[in-house]
């Protein structure tokens, strides 16, 4: 009502303006007419009963990410975890002789290098003293390959080289072909391997002085090795029975696997044997093919152990989400002893005749820094003790010392693993 009692005055006084003013006192009294308007439709579609809608606290996803792979695993494909019996890979070597270095290979004191050299010979007709000769461009190496699963007469694998002599560098050397053979099988080659060394690094030396990068006795040779017989895969077991294996044997990730199987493929009948193995019924009308597609592309939630890894030679520590500690309170302190001798010279005095002599004065410093106390609360997680670490400010050692201590006294719930 009151911007309607403003609107009508504003009409009648611009009734005596003149044209300018009328104008601008039209346009007022449409600017208010367009407000009292605004304000009745918001008037009319208010509800009294309605409240206002609160925000929504915000939640780190990181943490939420964290809490949820602690209690129902990390998603991920079946194949990344397991495989099918029977799909392998097979490891073969052979030895062989490497040829074209520049006086890098083997030495006298290699014998076995010159018997492979004639015997080799010996093939094309030609003899000669195995005394008389002296192997500097040769070297005898171990050749070693893996023969990849369902790998085909044809089909390229690489080459790994190592030098078994006394030989300085295998740099610009060539491989003579060689048979590749299995260990179960010596006398059929699977694959046979021959061609030019890649070794990613060099030696160059000159006046006593040399500069060396990567080690010069191994090389590689990518695609050096063809394959020749091929090795059969078996994937379905009498009674039309596959078995798929978990990479890492956990109860509780495999009978997951079974669970999510026998839900989004009843047909295949999963059924978890123990903790590594779970058994599939491939139907008549279902090629393994398909089937093994189909599996190996379905997600599931694999279990996190509560595993601590410790290396003491490289100080590193790895600690899974898993890993639970119970309350106690940790003391850290360290005692640090420093040993310094000065050496000094005593001069005899003048006319006695006496020598000069080299006087040692130890000195021992003892410090000993005062003791850091952190309390670690029930059921503590990584990230706490992430964080009493990190306030104690120790080296990666003393938390190796003060892990394993825990475990010792029983209150970290973790499995410790030295490497």
């Amino acid at each position: 009502m009151k911007l309607q009692n403003q609107v009508n005055k504003r009409s009648v006084s611009c009734r005596h303006a003149g044209p300018i003013f009328k104008l601008k006192r039209n346009a007022e009294a449409i600017f208010l007419l367009a407000l009292l308007a605004s304000a009745a439709l918001a008037q009319k579609g208010a509800d009294p009963k309605r409240q206002p809608v609160k925000p929504k606290p915000r939640q780190d996803t990181g943490v939420v990410a964290a809490i949820r792979a602690e209690s129902q695993g990390v998603e991920v494909r079946i194949k990344d975890i397991a495989r099918f019996r029977g799909v392998r890979s097979n490891q073969l070597q052979g030895i062989g002789v490497v040829i074209g270095l520049e006086g890098t290979g083997d030495s006298k004191k290699t014998p076995f290098t010159a018997t492979l050299i004639a015997n080799a010979m010996r093939k094309y007709g030609t003899q000669f003293d195995v005394s008389q000769f002296s192997p500097k461009n040769v070297a005898t190496v171990t050749v070693t390959s893996t023969l990849p699963p369902f790998a085909s007469p044809g089909n390229e694998v690489d080459v790994t080289v190592q030098s078994i002599g006394d030989a300085k560098s295998l740099q610009g050397g060539f491989l003579l072909q060689v048979p590749l053979y299995g260990a179960a099988d010596s006398e059929r080659a699977y694959v046979v391997a021959q061609g030019a060394l890649s070794i990613g690094g060099f030696n160059a030396n000159s006046g006593g002085s040399s500069v060396q990068k990567n080690h010069l006795t191994v090389g590689r040779i990518p695609g050096g090795g063809i394959v020749e017989n091929a090795i059969a895969t078996q994937t379905v077991f009498p009674g039309g029975k596959m078995y798929l294996e978990l990479d890492d044997a956990d109860m509780t990730t495999a009978q997951r696997v079974a669970n999510k199987l026998s839900e989004a493929f009843p047909q295949y009948g999963a059924r978890a044997v123990d903790g590594g193995t779970i058994e599939l019924s491939l139907p008549e009308q279902v090629s393994a093919v398909r089937a093994m597609s189909e599996i190996e592309l379905t997600t599931v939630f694999a279990d996190i152990p509560a595993v601590v890894v410790v290396n003491e030679r490289t100080g590193t520590i790895v600690m899974g989400g898993n890993v639970k500690l119970g309350p106690a309170v940790v003391a850290h302190g360290s005692l640090q002893v420093a040993i310094q001798v000065e050496t000094s010279v005593s001069q005899p005095n003048p006319l006695s005749n006496g020598t000069t002599q080299r006087v040692d004065q130890s000195t021992v410093e003892v410090k000993e820094e005062k003791a850091q106390v952190a309390l670690i609360p029930p059921t503590a997680t990584v990230k706490d003790l992430a964080r009493i670490f990190q306030a104690l400010r120790i080296s990666p050692r003393d938390i190796i010392a003060i892990l394993q201590a825990l475990k010792e006294q029983g209150s970290l719930k973790a499995r410790i693993k030295v490497q």
